[in-house]
């Protein structure tokens, strides 16, 4: 992609998910993610209803007059990124591929976190991490992360989200806030993630477009596997084709909310055909 162009798609996605994270999410997000715990910030005069548990003896003593120890949240967190940059992923039907919304989502969690002073860390990954970018602060960092979503191109086949927690969970030591976007269309990674779910405040964002759900009767399709380049003709007009595609997608869907239950982390389904800003907003909530 020229440069010019990228960076005009940039700017369209900080212009658009900026507001978001400063108008819409910033107390949704302070409010869903806590900091470590309390930190001491000053002492002040005693005044009436405050908890006496909190006085200053020794202030008290050295004044004469009763103070009392202010204690505020220790703020700074690490938002980590898990981004599924496979073939599957830059599939879509209706109005964005699933690598649009996932880059749209990316952008709105990284706002809302650098306003909230936190740090932000990505990782991309296909059948293996290929690129990761350590936290860090502020807006040209999170500017940087965009220019990659958008002009990433992965070098493997498949997906292996196994191997991606695998991965986090020997580099990443630090508990931190993290958000695995992806489609979910692999197995094998429940001991992974329950590893990763047992360190890690974990959050599975899960992208799903309605034409991977069902597929449309249409008769003869020539059609490409997206993770092994397979090309093939199916056809669609067979009830019995399409009933197996369902139950390939929907045991998939299954083993996904299954493992993520077992480990305690949390989920967002996320449909290419209906606003992930209300998905967002509902997760927010409920975490609140």
């Amino acid at each position: 992609m020229e440069t010019s162009e990228l960076l005009k798609k940039v700017r369209k996605i900080e212009i658009k998910t900026r507001g978001l994270s400063r108008h819409l999410f910033a107390g949704e997000y302070h409010s869903a993610f806590k900091g470590r715990g309390m930190s001491f910030s000053e002492v002040r005069d005693y005044h009436y209803g405050d908890d006496v548990r909190n006085i200053d003896w020794n202030v008290t003593a050295r004044t004469g007059s009763p103070h009392v120890k202010i204690f505020e949240e220790e703020r700074e967190l690490t938002v980590m990124l898990l981004i599924d940059m496979s073939p599957s992923s830059f599939f879509g039907t209706v109005n964005q591929l699933k690598n649009e919304v996932i880059t749209e989502i990316c952008a709105v969690l990284a706002f809302s976190a650098i306003n909230n002073n936190d740090k932000v860390g990505v990782a991309f990954f296909a059948n293996e991490v290929e690129k990761f970018i350590p936290p860090k602060k502020g807006k040209q960092h999170i500017l940087r992360i965009i220019r990659e979503l958008i002009n990433f191109e992965p070098e493997g086949k498949g997906t292996d989200i196994g191997a991606t927690l695998e991965y986090f969970n020997n580099l990443v030591k630090k508990r931190s806030i993290c958000f695995i976007l992806s489609d979910f269309l692999s197995m094998g990674y429940e001991s992974a993630l329950r590893v990763a779910a047992r360190r890690h405040d974990l959050i599975g964002l899960n992208v799903i477009d309605p034409r991977e759900e069902e597929l449309p009767s249409v008769g003869l399709l020539r059609a490409q596997d997206s993770e092994t380049g397979e090309i093939r003709w199916i056809d669609t007009s067979s009830r019995r084709l399409r009933e197996e595609y369902s139950q390939w997608h929907r045991e998939h869907l299954d083993y996904f909310k299954r493992a993520f239950k077992k480990s305690g982390a949390d989920v967002v389904n996320i449909r290419t055909n209906e606003s992930y800003v209300d998905a967002l907003h509902q997760f927010f909530q409920k975490r609140s």
